[in-house]
């Protein structure tokens, strides 16, 4: 089975009960996640073995934390225990025409204050086949950045395929650079890179053309020109998907995705997803299945058709996690998908 490794923050979510809201809240419900983290789930869900790398604070509630992410079988081993806090983020669910909010409360985490050198990149890519990263990692600090751009030079080295989600939060570019020029170093050393409608435009300027985003067009045929941009302003890139949604409102989505190779554009099917339990993780859990799809061999259609049908999915599970089997979406993907109870 394929060895995949991933670094980022995995911080507290702090949710208010049901879909109330932040000044409604007189308790919280408590989960942990983080892009990188729900990835390393997602596939550890899958059967493969993953790595994941970050850093803790050394108390109780970096063990909570730990003790969170080992019990779904990511390898925990390489998690630094330093810094004196983990990250948070609150998340207000939205529903029906009200969105979701998320205030961040991250500053000064045991990850940002990661510096180069601390990761032995060398021991964490040993018999490692694929590493995966996004574009928050970079965001949240110059030591967070440093590090990344010495693990995938490092993987590059060692012949690892690299994967990245670009991924652009505009709340934490904060630390003096901006997402193009850091991004740019990283994405050098990439092979396959994923994002959604907005992602390219806010990180490096490249727009879908003909296309209206903030109108939720999902002319799929109109992002290969963001494929293509991408891949010839980054040679060593393979492949480029791109995730589309359309947002009727925040219970109601219609979702779906494209891969291109440079040469072929797959589309997937789209899904119509109402009635949502929680979007958040939704594009982590798309990156575990396009990377769990070509690390098992399956077309570059079929790895599609799984990514995007697990994310589905995820939009049915609460908290950050994909909490989803293969056969669940292997049924979703070759199947009607009507939700009917098994027997």
């Amino acid at each position: 089975m394929a060895t995949v490794v991933t670094y980022g923050e995995i911080m507290l979510r702090l949710t208010p009960p049901g879909f109330e809201r932040f000044v409604q809240a007189r308790s919280f419900d408590v989960v942990y996640g983080g892009g990188e983290a729900n990835v390393a789930v997602s596939l550890a869900n899958y059967g493969m073995d993953v790595r994941f790398v970050t850093a803790l604070p050394p108390h109780e509630i970096g063990d909570a934390c730990e003790n969170f992410i080992r019990q779904h079988g990511v390898d925990t081993s390489y998690i630094l225990r330093q810094g004196d806090r983990l990250g948070i983020y609150f998340l207000e669910m939205g529903a029906v025409q009200r969105g979701s909010k998320v205030i961040y409360d991250r500053a000064n985490s045991s990850l940002a204050e990661i510096k180069p050198g601390d990761v032995d990149w060398g021991a964490v890519f040993d018999g490692a086949d694929w590493f995966h990263w996004t574009g928050i990692t970079p965001a949240i600090s110059a030591g967070t950045a440093e590090v990344l751009q010495e693990a995938v030079e490092a993987a590059s080295a060692a012949g690892v395929s690299v994967s990245c989600d670009l991924n652009y939060r505009s709340k934490l570019w904060k630390w003096g650079k901006s997402a193009g020029e850091v991004m740019e170093g990283l994405v050098a050393h990439t092979d396959y890179a994923i994002g959604n409608e907005e992602d390219a435009d806010k990180v490096f300027g490249i727009r879908p053309e003909g296309v209206d985003v903030e109108a939720g067009d999902l002319d799929a045929a109109a992002y290969e020109s963001v494929c293509t941009q991408l891949m010839d302003r980054f040679p060593k890139l393979k492949k480029v998907a791109i995730t589309l949604r359309s947002s009727v409102s925040a219970s109601h989505n219609r979702w779906s995705g494209v891969l291109y190779d440079g040469e072929t554009l797959h589309q997937a099917k789209e899904y119509d997803i109402t009635h949502i339990v929680d979007r958040v993780g939704g594009g982590d859990s798309f990156c575990g299945g396009l990377i769990y799809g070509l690390l098992a061999g399956k077309s570059d259609a079929d790895a599609l058709e799984f990514a995007v049908a697990a994310s589905c999915l995820k939009h049915t599970v609460y908290g950050d996690f994909n909490l989803v089997t293969v056969d669940e979406v292997e049924k979703l993907a070759g199947g009607p998908g009507t939700g009917r109870v098994q027997r």
